[in-house]
């Protein structure tokens, strides 16, 4: 966990090179798991869509015996093989897995299942869901209810409600091992036109829900899942009925509800989801979904209620706040040209040792000052942009410059200047 922690920082600090020469340094460490570190670095190879880098990188190391499992790695190139709609190459690596020893789990299903139903190759999803019943589902785990529900859904969607609940009864039986007691064939012809298809799906839901045996796992996975598509009223309709048959929902579930309440500019009902909901279901919010109400007030451009909230939950709680909560304040600020509260932000930021981008500083922070002339704060975060070895950009210095020049006292700022200047140089 060190060093696949010393490589995330290297990443978030542009040094990619130094990120690739620590995992090689690695056997100096005497370090005979890569596993962590190996994933880590596979994952930002891709985030930053550099997949030819990352194959080459997974063909060169992934074979050492210090690689203790290859299936996270394995899941990380199909989802990214998905996202660019080269389902049918991640395809291929699943059916690779076998030869390499490697194990499909859960999320290698769920990763493959959506990709497939979204380049719409259903005839193989549907494939992949019988193969799924006889390696993952044996013991019919709610969990596999997102599985299925993806191709059921995709199947309904492309006018196919009959073939959904062919297979549907199938996910019963099999899949969920569902009791015969609760498999009720449910008769879905009537709804072939466009109008009837999420009545369907509302049902075929219902009925996978019914057709298992109740328990937190599945209605969290449920839940997160809903969430995600931001089907918000079916959502909270499976939460009512999770509490009511004794369920907690857990915190995922929670950070999944502020999300989506919150990408429909609803923040006042995600405050009361943190204020009340999570307080009864004794659930700790975390910097996460704090970071989620800020963010969202920020794009409203309301900034000024996002501090507003910051500063009153950093009194209530001892810490809820990260890198990235200081980032959105400032970023909000400067955008509804807040600077001068914006720069009071920063200075706190500062002392919690986090640093923000140096396109924030550059294009938002200090061109922002200059703008309404408050010389002695731009002084200081030149200061302490260059103590960090921070080059601020030429437009920060033109914009400095034309600042200096319509300020009719500006001497021992233009002092300043001229010593940052020889610094930097």
């Amino acid at each position: 966990m060190f060093f696949a922690s010393a490589i995330k920082r290297y990443a978030k600090a542009g040094l990619a090179e130094e990120a690739i020469s620590l995992f090689r340094s690695l056997p100096q460490f005497n370090c005979v798991n890569w596993t962590e570190s190996f994933n880590t670095l596979l994952q930002i190879m891709l985030e930053e869509s550099k997949l030819e880098t990352a194959v080459r990188f997974f063909l060169y190391n992934s074979h050492g015996w210090v690689v203790k499992s290859r299936t996270r790695c394995l899941n990380l190139l199909m989802y990214e093989l998905c996202l660019r709609n080269r389902s049918n190459l991640a395809l291929q690596v699943f059916q690779e897995m076998n030869y390499m020893c490697c194990i499909p789990d859960r999320e290698t299903y769920r990763i493959l299942m959506r990709g497939l139903c979204e380049d719409e190759r259903l005839d193989e999803a549907t494939h992949l869901l019988y193969s799924m019943f006889w390696r993952i589902s044996q013991k019919g785990n709610g969990e596999d209810i997102v599985v299925y529900r993806t191709l059921l859904d995709a199947l309904c969607d492309h006018g196919q409600v009959q073939q959904a609940v062919d297979i549907l009864d199938k996910v019963l039986r099999k899949g969920l091992k569902s009791p015969k007691r609760s498999r009720k064939q449910l008769n879905l012809n009537y709804c072939f036109s466009d109008a009837d298809v999420q009545g369907a799906k509302i049902l075929i839901h219902e009925a996978l829900m019914k057709g298992l045996v109740p328990n937190s796992d599945c209605y969290n996975a449920m839940g997160v899942d809903l969430y995600a598509e931001s089907k918000i009223a079916e959502a909270d309709k499976l939460l009512y009925e999770m509490n009511c048959k004794g369920f907690q929902p857990s915190l995922a579930t929670y950070e999944a509800k502020v999300a989506a309440l919150c990408n429909e500019h609803k923040v006042d009902e995600a405050i009361q989801v943190i204020e009340v909901d999570m307080v009864e279901g004794n659930c700790v919010p975390t910097i996460g979904i704090y970071n989620a109400v800020l963010k969202a007030w920020c794009w409203e451009r309301k900034s000024v209620l996002a501090v507003e909230y910051f500063e009153k939950i950093s009194r209530r709680v001892c810490s809820v706040s990260d890198k990235e909560t200081y980032s959105i304040l400032v970023e909000g600020l400067c955008n509804e040209v807040r600077f001068v509260v914006a720069s009071r932000i920063l200075e706190q930021m500062l002392i919690k040792s986090y640093w923000p981008s140096l396109a924030t500083c550059n294009t938002l922070l200090i061109r922002g000052l200059c703008t309404v002339g408050r010389l002695y704060e731009i002084g200081m975060w030149l200061e302490e942009m260059v103590s960090e070895g921070k080059i601020p950009d030429r437009c920060v210095w033109d914009a400095l410059v034309t600042s200096f020049c319509s300020n009719t006292v500006a001497t021992d700022s233009l002092s300043l200047f001229i010593g940052q200047q020889k610094t930097s140089s």
